[in-house]
């Protein structure tokens, strides 16, 4: 089994994207003091969204796909796994321990994004 590094350099000699994120799964850890800690949470992403830091972040449907369990989902762009686990423990989410998570590396190599944004419009879509 490679090392991830090793997997990564392997990836882009194929002449793969090997673009790296770093993924956090977010669960609920004390549901009541959601409400709140949100402020202090829409804030900091809002932060991290401007300083290019934030990829994508929001809620995930429980396994089933029909239900919102709370669970949610943090996409960073970061140097490093150290420097995406720093960012998403000062989230106010998980520094409060509200929240807890898992974080784990993200190589993309495949896919296709469309974006149109109507500048007269002032509209934008993404697929």
């Amino acid at each position: 089994m490679p090392s991830w590094s090793e997997y990564k350099a392997a990836a882009r000699e194929r002449g793969a994207l090997a673009l790296e994120l770093f993924v956090v799964n977010s669960v609920p850890a004390k549901p009541e003091a959601l409400k709140a800690v949100l402020p202090d949470h829409l804030a900091y992403q809002a932060r991290l969204e401007a300083e290019g830091k934030l990829a994508f972040a929001g809620p995930v449907s429980d396994p089933s796909g029909e239900r919102m369990d709370g669970e949610g989902m943090i996409v960073y762009r970061a140097a490093s796994l150290e420097e995406a686990r720093a960012l998403a423990d000062a989230d106010p989410m998980h520094s409060t321990g509200t929240r807890s998570y898992t974080i784990r590396r993200w190589l993309i190599n495949e896919g296709s994004l469309t974006l149109s944004v109507g500048l007269s419009g002032k509209t934008v879509s993404m697929a």
